[in-house]
């Protein structure tokens, strides 16, 4: 594992983190210990920025929940939110001709392959698409050569059979320079644009806030985790963390169900 690189409190400007896998426990739960150093670490004056795969309307009320303000980084980094004004500061979306190029590609390279489509109108999909969150409401049904008509935040992928490593290779082979492929949790395989990242738009982000890498503290637990925990100047794996996450990581921290984010945020505060 690469060294360590610690800083002194006064040097922590923003902490980022994705949400599913690392600052939630594995039942979507979050820990009153969590909350409380949260508050503590906003309170300081420290920014505290989710940095998730959600669309803005999924990462909102979570923010709510974890009393987060301010901006969020939705879409694995193509869309940029305040939950404030409830508007998008920066979209980087996949153009309709290049999503298009990919529906017909991937139907030749993997098929039985199923899409569906975040973008700014909302999220729609195919007929075959299975909702993660049942629950959740009816989600619109189209072709994806229909959906892909307008520029596309993110292309989402599942397939019935394959495993979604094999998805994800056969997906960043076809799409090559011209897109970022990447995967979490869920079966799923998403893609963005070309040079849309977690880490692409945090140090955007950082940029406009005058913040820099080595004010930054990242965590993480998925791979599509990697670029933001390699361009921070702290990046933090939990536990749980897929081995490409550990293996970029400076540090490993607790489980998820551990509390890892709270535990290390904890004594960040206590060097003040």
């Amino acid at each position: 594992m690469p060294g360590s690189r610690p800083l002194a409190n006064r040097h922590v400007r923003l902490v980022a983190s994705d949400l599913d896998g690392t600052l939630l426990r594995s039942d979507g739960s979050v820990s009153e210990r969590t909350l409380a150093v949260l508050a503590q670490t906003v309170e300081t004056g420290i920014r505290f920025v989710l940095v998730s795969a959600r669309s803005p309307g999924w990462l909102a009320p979570e923010a709510a929940r974890l009393g987060l303000d301010g901006i969020g980084i939705c879409a694995n980094g193509a869309l940029v939110y305040d939950y404030e004004a409830e508007c998008v500061l920066i979209h980087r979306p996949l153009e309709p001709e290049t999503a298009r190029e990919l529906v017909h590609g991937l139907r030749r390279e993997a098929p039985g392959v199923v899409f569906g489509c975040e973008r700014p109108s909302g999220f729609i999909a195919e007929a075959a698409y299975r909702p993660l969150y049942p629950g959740r409401g009816s989600i619109p049904r189209a072709d994806a050569l229909a959906f892909t008509s307008e520029p596309v935040t993110k292309l989402v992928l599942q397939h019935p059979e394959l495993p979604q490593p094999e998805l994800y290779a056969i997906a960043a082979g076809f799409g090559g320079e011209r897109v970022e492929a990447c995967y979490s949790g869920a079966g799923l395989v998403e893609i963005a644009a070309a040079g849309v990242t977690k880490g692409s738009a945090l140090a955007e982000l950082c940029e406009e806030l005058g913040i820099a890498a080595s004010e930054t503290i990242a965590f993480g637990d998925m791979p599509n985790d990697v670029p933001m925990l390699e361009w921070a100047g702290r990046g933090i794996a939990v536990a749980n963390a897929h081995p490409d996450v550990l293996a970029v990581a400076d540090e490993v921290t607790a489980s998820n169900d551990e509390d890892g984010v709270a535990l290390v945020l904890e004594a960040v505060l206590a060097e003040d």
